[in-house]
């Protein structure tokens, strides 16, 4: 009797076991996925517009350190930040953009990649702006002072449309010409100039002569430097700039025929639209000097000249 007794409770225990075994655990609520809590977005740096020699302009967006968006012609490019000598350099899909900033401006040129999409091998456009606009953070060099220093605040810069360009006296000499180029505020609200203009030549069916480079200069072989200065203009009132060249063509380089422009196309410090003056001449040894905006026709005296 005790062995049955002995035995029962044996079953028992193992049969609690059994049960206990079998009967699931509770289990735990599940865990609630976590959002990630998004980095506090700052606003986009807005695009910057470079006027190009060309008369087309680029623009660019620098959304970050790494990358330029790149507009072109209507078209879109997205490059990447790489190494460079100097300034800033850029290159993807199939573009290379770089910019450098001195005296004031900010120069940039767009290239085409040649085939190691690596360095540019053909330049598209030469473009440039004041180097006091806005700056997008990232590689993109720091501004320098524009010359001439800022407008007054209450002066809004002169633009395209309400510019008028006019011959206005010129000297020439040993093989060197100079005209003064008079520029006209033909609208109705003063505005104000400072600095340089973007100067580019075209010939007589409109198309830009590439090979005469734009330098801007204080003075030239015909006339003493003078200091840029801010240039207030009431409505038809002018201001005034020079433009130099020679015509004694570079035998060094190979030059013996020199190109031959028929305008002249002046684009304001932070503008994109030109004002035209009909004039032809030929400007040999590849460049042209173009001085800052002055209040007169001719410019004041060098101190001791």
């Amino acid at each position: 009797m005790r062995r049955l007794s002995t035995a029962c409770t044996i079953v028992s225990a193992l049969a609690l076991t059994a049960a206990a075994g079998c009967t699931p655990e509770a289990e735990a609520p599940p865990t609630a996925p976590v959002e990630p809590t998004p980095a506090p977005a700052g606003p986009m740096p807005p695009p910057v517009s470079y006027a190009c020699e060309s008369g087309q302009s680029v623009t660019v967006a620098y959304p970050d350190t790494a990358t330029a968006q790149l507009t072109y012609k209507g078209q879109a490019y997205v490059l990447r930040t790489v190494q460079a000598a100097s300034g800033a350099r850029f290159i993807g899909s199939g573009m290379e953009w770089q910019t450098a900033t001195a005296t004031g401006q900010e120069a940039a040129t767009l290239s085409r990649l040649g085939p190691n999409q690596d360095v540019g091998i053909a330049v598209l456009e030469r473009c440039s702006r004041p180097s006091s606009g806005p700056i997008a953070p990232g590689p993109v060099p720091a501004p320098d002072v524009l010359p001439g220093g800022p407008l007054p605040p209450a002066v809004t810069p002169c633009r395209g449309p309400q510019l008028k360009l006019s011959a206005d006296g010129g000297d020439a000499g040993m093989g060197h010409r100079l005209t003064i180029v008079g520029v006209q505020n033909v609208g109705g609200q003063v505005c104000g100039l400072t600095g340089y203009p973007t100067v580019t030549l075209q010939d007589a069916r409109g198309r830009t002569l590439t090979t005469v480079r734009s330098e801007q200069n204080p003075g030239a072989y015909l006339r003493s430097g003078q200091a840029p200065a801010p240039v207030i203009l009431q409505p038809q009132a002018k201001a005034f700039f020079d433009l130099a060249w020679t015509v004694i063509p570079n035998e060094a380089q190979g030059e013996t025929v020199c190109p031959t422009a028929a305008r002249v196309r002046a684009i304001a410090p932070g503008d994109t639209s030109p004002a035209t003056l009909v004039q032809s001449f030929t400007a040999c040894g590849g460049r042209i000097q173009v001085s800052p905006f002055r209040a007169v026709a001719e410019p004041a005296p060098t101190p001791g000249g």
